[in-house]
């Protein structure tokens, strides 16, 4: 016999989750005239939405048109599709590329977010479709989209954190118990049942964080290895659709940024320096041979299993001009000793236990091959304005990677829906973000979670 409830209230839409993919859904079903209810387990809004670096990639844009820069959607889902090892699942990928630029545009124009007049290639894209908000952070964007929430009379409460579905005989989800005033500590809380009249669209986010959910995926990724994540980025969310009968994708395949230094915690700041100039205009040295290891602007998966496979952090390298001409300030990560200055290669070389005779060898070899437009190593795309690395003083950081993005999740159909291993939807239950899993395959390209959470937040607000 099923269990009777005494619902402590009911909404037509509940969103589980505070982020850029929940903040989406909940503005798209508040706009459709919708009573909707955010929850949001922390005391502040964002999730790890908040720490990003804003950016977000999309392709045949206006200011692409604007910089003289050719892209279609079909370039994009064949870098998305090689980058993600094939892996990804074709419905999905389709839906993201078809509206990644409305999903652009609607930031611009409908959150009148500002971008930086400038459109960046990333690691895996072969042409530059990549967008930062002005500040350099997901902040601006998020500020936006509460104020929409706000203009819409879309509560969030906060402390609340999601407990279990609650479904009717037909097994189609009807509600959920969270708690509310909940203590992250004690892990407990004030136990509420809320009915949903249309349904629940969860949005909470990837377990990059979750040690030992993602330690049981990929046996690698214990507690050595540190994460980019705010510490709530768990998996009960997740585990509590699983019990439901949801599908799961491709729940083994983790990201890990290349870009991460062990000298500081969590995402930090020397991302800036490595993904932004390093990675375009400089190289990866093994300190304990002085050579390059790997295509620094191939995709996230690529760079940091090479880095990986030293057994060691490896070591970033660019000059004065790279980072003067990239227009990118990294004054933060200089300030607080993760990015170093040399006057001198020697200097360098010295700091950090690299041999320099190998060490020049490697740097006068990869000049060569910036001087003749080719790098006939690994095949890094050289730009037709390139330089060697040949201006000092020489910026360093040491790279190590962290787990960064959880590319498994809910199996959705492309309404986004949650469907289960047979295929059939389960009814009243919808997920965007980083919990859902199949749009990337073995590896998300850089700048494209945002993108990811905007499309299928849109979409499952607009379905529900």
């Amino acid at each position: 016999m099923r269990e009777k409830y005494r619902w402590d209230k009911q909404v037509d839409v509940l969103v589980v989750g505070s982020g850029f993919a929940g903040l989406t859904a909940a503005i798209e079903a508040g706009e459709a005239g919708k009573n909707v209810l955010v929850i949001e387990k922390m005391k502040t809004a964002g999730g790890n939405s908040i720490i990003s670096d804003g950016g977000i990639a999309a392709p045949g844009t206006l200011l692409q048109e604007k910089h003289g820069l050719e892209d279609s959607q079909q370039l994009m889902y064949e870098d998305m599709l090689k980058a993600g090892l094939g892996l990804n699942h074709p419905n999905l990928l389709r839906t993201f590329v078809t509206n990644a630029g409305d999903a652009f545009q609607w930031t611009v124009d409908y959150l009148n977010v500002p971008y930086m007049d400038r459109v960046d290639l990333f690691g895996g894209h072969r042409v530059p479709r990549c967008y930062t908000p002005e500040g350099i952070t997901g902040n601006t964007i998020l500020k936006r989209m509460i104020r929409k929430v706000e203009d819409l009379e879309i509560p969030i409460l906060y402390n609340t954190c999601f407990r279990r579905f609650i479904q009717d005989e037909k097994g189609s989800v009807m509600g959920c118990m969270v708690d509310r005033e909940y203590d992250h500590k004690s892990n407990t809380g004030v136990s509420t049942y809320i009915k949903t009249n249309k349904g629940i669209i969860l949005a909470s986010g990837g377990y990059g964080a979750d040690v030992k959910f993602r330690s049981i995926q990929d046996p690698r990724l214990d507690e050595s290895i540190q994460t980019t994540n705010k510490p709530f980025a768990t998996s009960e969310v997740l585990k509590s659709a699983l019990e439901i009968g949801a599908a799961s994708v491709q729940l083994s395949h983790i990201q890990l940024g290349a870009w991460a230094s062990p000298d500081e915690p969590g995402f930090g700041h020397g991302p800036m320096f490595a993904d932004y100039i390093v990675f375009k205009h400089g190289i990866i040295i093994n300190p304990t041979t002085g050579q390059r290891i790997v295509n620094e602007l191939g995709d996230r998966k690529q760079s940091a299993d090479a880095i990986l496979a030293t057994g060691h952090p490896c070591v970033g390298i660019a000059d004065h001009r790279a980072v003067t001409e990239s227009g990118w300030d990294i004054s933060k990560a200089i300030d607080k000793g993760v990015v170093r200055v040399f006057d001198t290669m020697e200097d360098l070389a010295s700091f950090y236990g690299i041999d320099l005779e190998s060490l020049s060898e490697s740097i006068n070899r990869y000049n060569g091959f910036a001087n003749k437009g080719k790098d006939e190593d690994f095949g890094k795309p050289i730009f037709q304005d390139a330089k060697g690395i040949e201006n000092p003083p020489y910026y360093a950081m040491r790279l190590w990677p962290k787990v960064h993005f959880t590319m498994g999740g809910l199996r959705i159909n492309k309404k986004a829906q949650v469907v289960d291993f047979d295929g059939n939807v389960i009814k009243g239950l919808y997920a965007a973000g980083e919990v859902v899993g199949g749009v990337h395959g073995a590896s998300r390209l850089a700048s494209c979670a945002i993108t990811e959470c905007i499309v299928f937040g849109r979409i499952a607000g607009q379905n529900i």
